[in-house]
């Protein structure tokens, strides 16, 4: 009884937070669900491991991360059609920002894009980050400067009375 309770509190905190890491990875909500529900079954499997984990949720976020990227490989084809179709759709709840946000990010390169969200969007440590993506922590902070700037000109707009006037 205590492996269930332990893991449904894994999950009633973080499942949420997971997903829309996912989701800010693929710009697919139901891919972000699916590999969200597949990483907690096999996070269910393998309770006793995980649960001695340094940080359980890491452990399914990087597994659900996996699962995302592997779906991608397999359906390259689909995936390329889907995000040419997800730009026109209208997805409930976002506001102008959140497209911008999301479109931005699609454009930075997979790592930069994963060191961003994790880093400023999970509010992970550079370290934490570097962990994550078994990468030296100067290389995430070089992801992170380059997807800064990129995304730095990306977001940044003038408003458009002070553009007029001057």
């Amino acid at each position: 009884m205590r492996d269930a309770e332990e893991f449904d509190a894994l999950y009633t905190a973080c499942a949420g937070r997971i997903v829309g890491h996912l989701y800010l990875l693929t710009g697919n909500l139901n891919e972000a669900e699916d590999a969200v529900a597949e990483a907690f079954t096999r996070a269910w499997q393998r309770w006793q491991t995980v649960r001695e984990a340094d940080s359980p949720e890491a452990w399914v976020r990087r597994v659900a991360s996996r699962i995302a990227v592997s779906s991608w490989r397999k359906a390259t084809n689909r995936i390329r059609a889907h995000h040419r179709a997800a730009v026109d759709q209208s997805v409930p709840g976002l506001n102008e920002n959140h497209v911008a946000l999301l479109q931005a990010l699609r454009r930075l390169s997979a790592d930069e894009r994963r060191a961003v969200v994790l880093h400023h969007l999970n509010d992970l440590s550079v370290a934490e980050v570097a962990a994550e993506m078994q990468r030296p922590v100067g290389t995430v902070k070089t992801y992170l400067a380059r997807g800064r700037r990129a995304m730095g000109g990306m977001l940044t707009e003038e408003p458009q009375e002070e553009a007029s006037h001057g």
